[in-house]
């Protein structure tokens, strides 16, 4: 896919809170589902939540956004700093793009934007 300019990346998040939100929610019933003896269900909808979050995680890949980590959540834009190759860095809780790191270094080489 491309490279993502900091304005696209954060556009591109505002559209996705939505889904990574119901990714969340997803996680945490589908973890309640997976226990048994849940209120919510049993395993048709342990099946179903697992469908849903396939096509959710799918949706944010087909962005170009990196889904890197399920718990916490962690997605990824690939963009350029200063010529520098980094990745664009969104973490679980956070309801904005303020962080990157270098694609060498991971999310240990994270620094504020």
């Amino acid at each position: 896919m491309g490279l993502f300019t900091l304005s696209d990346a954060r556009a591109e998040l505002a559209r996705l809170l939505p889904v990574l939100d119901e990714i969340v929610r997803l996680r945490a019933d589908a973890a309640e589902l997976a226990v048994g003896g849940s209120a919510l269900g049993g395993l048709p909808e342990f099946k179903a939540a697992q469908a849903r979050l396939d096509e959710l995680m799918e949706a944010v890949q087909r962005t170009g956004a990196e889904l890197k980590g399920f718990a916490p959540l962690l997605v990824d834009f690939p963009s350029e700093v200063d010529g520098v190759p980094v990745l664009l860095c969104w973490l679980e809780g956070d309801r904005e793009l303020n962080w990157y790191h270098r694609t060498d270094l991971g999310f240990a080489g994270r620094r504020p934007l």
